[in-house]
């Protein structure tokens, strides 16, 4: 192990006792660690110690951990993993919903938690990305500051999986993915529903960069899954 110090992490919950064991997991693992004890704090402490993730309880003092999400998802894409007692499935949907990455009931492994953050930082900063980075080529801008794209100039506002979907392809220009390494890239590794949903998204992400196809395609490789090509000529 290096002596290299991680992300900043930061951790949301009433009880102090899993705040302070959730601390000892993260620093053994090098991870920077800030605390919060309600919901309030947990803005205030968002906004000065720019953490690269979020660890949430929703049963929060002063705010509910759904509100915490919800507001920080309003300034930010930091990543949010929900951590919480409240483990029906409409909780569970209701955080996904409200922007949270991934979602863990109480109590936990906490070598998946580690596993899991892991997973959520690679796939939301591959390398070192940090918001609002772009991607511009000839007659296409992809946006991540505010989710649009620019496609000869006139701007198109996307939704957050087709984003990061064109954002990962884009940022691997003329690598092949398979349906799998995408679902785990953009959705998570606990992701649940079909390898369809790629393949949905693939084609309304198609429909809107029609007008610069010849350029640039999301193209399929048979047998094997998508790359987004920068044709030669470009």
């Amino acid at each position: 192990m290096t002596d290299k110090i991680m992300d900043k992490i930061l951790v949301v919950d009433d009880d102090i006792e899993i705040c302070n064991m959730i601390e000892l997991f993260l620093k053994n693992e090098r991870f920077q660690v800030v605390k919060a004890y309600d919901g309030e704090e947990a803005i205030e402490k968002f906004k000065s110690e720019a953490p690269d993730l979020v660890i949430l309880d929703i049963m929060l003092p002063k705010m509910d951990g759904y509100d915490v999400c919800r507001e920080i998802k309003k300034i930010s894409n930091v990543p949010i993993i929900m951590l919480t007692a409240k483990g029906e499935t409409f909780d569970k949907v209701l955080g996904l919903r409200l922007g949270a990455d991934d979602y863990m009931v109480k109590p936990f492994d906490p070598a998946e938690l580690i596993a899991r953050i892991r997973a959520v930082l690679r796939r939301v900063s591959p390398e070192d990305k940090k918001l609002g980075e772009q991607i511009i080529f000839p007659s296409l801008a992809i946006d991540m500051d505010d989710f649009t794209i620019k496609v000869k100039g006139n701007a198109i506002q996307l939704p957050k999986k087709e984003m990061e979907l064109l954002y990962f392809l884009a940022s691997n220009q003329n690598k092949v993915f398979t349906r799998e390494q995408l679902i785990e890239q953009i959705w998570g590794f606990d992701f649940i529903g079909e390898t369809r949903t790629v393949d949905v998204h693939i084609k309304r992400l198609r429909a809107k960069l029609k007008d610069v196809e010849e350029k640039y395609e999301i193209k399929t490789v048979w047998g094997v899954g998508y790359k987004f090509e920068v044709k030669k000529s470009v």
